[in-house]
């Protein structure tokens, strides 16, 4: 059998297709744990870094109040372990110059020797004027000198002081050592050594230079001619 109902109503709107759309998951706040551990971390280092200014102080104030008042001839009395200790500190901070020769030519007259302060060992002594030392505080001081001469006259004696002026403003300058060496004398006909080295009292201020008798006749080569100053 035929169905022949019909009817006149629209057929029902095609429902629309759906569009797919992201879906977003909302990102994971930091703990509460992690704020913790951060802040805990810069609390460390703030605590160390203070921890370090404090012991380095401590340490300073500690040796200038131990030089005051446990100078050298009263350390008799300390126990070993601190005497060593103390003796290690002042070595370290004792100030010393081993001067190299700066090598001038030409020059067939007196005069101070000047210093290469490239090749040269400096420690708590100031460089003046290309000649001078000056002395950083008053105490005793080991001084020596070395100057090799070369080419010269073999009857007479060649020369060599260390002279010593109270400050560089003080136009007075006196010999504090003196050394002399013949030409003749030595196993090297054309070469000769004075040597010299002595204990000397020097006030803070104070200044030292190496003079020569003929700067044209000093061997400039490395460790032929020196000076140099420690603090004892």
């Amino acid at each position: 059998m035929i169905n022949t109902y019909q009817t006149s109503l629209a057929p029902p709107p095609v429902p629309p297709r759906s569009r797919s759309q992201p879906v977003l998951i909302p990102a994971s706040l930091p703990s509460q744990g992690n704020n913790k551990v951060l802040v805990r971390f810069l609390v460390g280092v703030v605590v160390l870094h203070l921890f370090l200014s404090l012991a380095g102080f401590f340490y300073l104030y500690y040796h200038e109040h131990m030089e005051k008042h446990f100078p050298a001839e009263d350390r008799d009395g300390l126990p070993s372990s601190q005497k060593q200790e103390m003796d290690k500190q002042d070595t370290f901070y004792k100030a010393l110059a081993r001067m190299a020769v700066k090598q001038v030519e030409g020059k067939k007259t007196p005069g101070c020797l000047q210093w290469d302060t490239m090749h040269s060992v400096l420690r708590g002594i100031n460089y003046y004027e290309q000649i001078w030392l000056t002395i950083p505080e008053t105490g005793f001081y080991y001084v020596y000198s070395r100057v090799t001469f070369s080419k010269g006259d073999s009857t007479l004696p060649l020369a060599s002081k260390v002279k010593l002026r109270k400050n560089e403003a003080d136009k007075s300058i006196e010999d504090a050592m003196k050394a002399y060496c013949y030409l003749e004398s030595t196993k090297n006909p054309h070469m000769c050594t004075a040597a010299q080295g002595d204990l000397i009292l020097l006030e803070k201020g104070n200044q030292l230079s190496l003079w020569v008798q003929d700067l044209s006749l000093v061997d400039y080569e490395e460790g032929a001619t020196s000076f140099g100053i420690y603090k004892l």
